[in-house]
């Protein structure tokens, strides 16, 4: 009898750890390689007064493209002045893969240039801002470990080949809102760069 309670805490201790494990975690997942120009090409729609990073991304690992559960992952091009306005993820963290060009980021309270082969690491709750200070488009790769900001993405754009309606600033927000996500529209990023 003495060693029930051990088999109890054995078995409470490792169940979590099975269930993680279990192949049926990810049924709905389809694994997928695809090439540097591959993914859902999709169109911003026109915004009243707030920046945008680019007219148009690639979203590549989504629940809506291949089933994923925890990831997002996208691709975008910024064209020169193009900034990614100031924002914060509340669930999610954020992982930007910088392939080419330069830019200046604001993360929290400190302010960073980064050139092509940078990461930038933000946390989840951290205030985000990119600004393109090149003269060359700037290629990142954005990358989430939760998948809910694609709600933000879908509501702010269009599939390629459709017209999209202008999105007022509280749109605008209101998008970002559905992603977990808040977006700062009474304190733009520094102006410096």
């Amino acid at each position: 009898m003495c060693n029930a309670p051990k088999l109890l805490l054995t078995v409470l201790l490792c169940t979590p750890w099975l269930l993680v494990q279990s192949p049926a975690a990810n049924e709905d997942a389809k694994p997928i390689v695809l090439q540097k120009d591959e993914g859902e090409l999709r169109v911003r729609r026109p915004r009243e007064s707030v920046p945008m990073a680019s007219s148009q991304f690639l979203i590549k690992i989504s629940p809506s493209t291949n089933g994923s559960k925890h990831l997002l992952v996208g691709a975008e091009e910024i064209p020169p002045g193009g900034m990614i306005p100031k924002h914060r993820h509340h669930g999610e963290e954020e992982i930007l893969l910088i392939q080419t060009g330069k830019a200046h980021v604001w993360v929290a309270d400190k302010e960073y240039d980064a050139q092509a082969g940078a990461l930038v690491f933000i946390p989840s709750q951290t205030w985000i801002s990119l600004k393109n200070t090149g003269t060359e488009k700037l290629a990142l790769l954005f990358v989430f470990n939760e998948a809910s900001f694609e709600q933000m993405l879908l509501c702010a754009s269009v599939p390629k080949g459709q017209a999209g309606k202008t999105l007022s600033r509280e749109g605008v927000a209101e998008c970002y809102h559905h992603g977990d996500a808040e977006l700062d529209l009474n304190q733009p990023a520094s102006s410096k760069h």
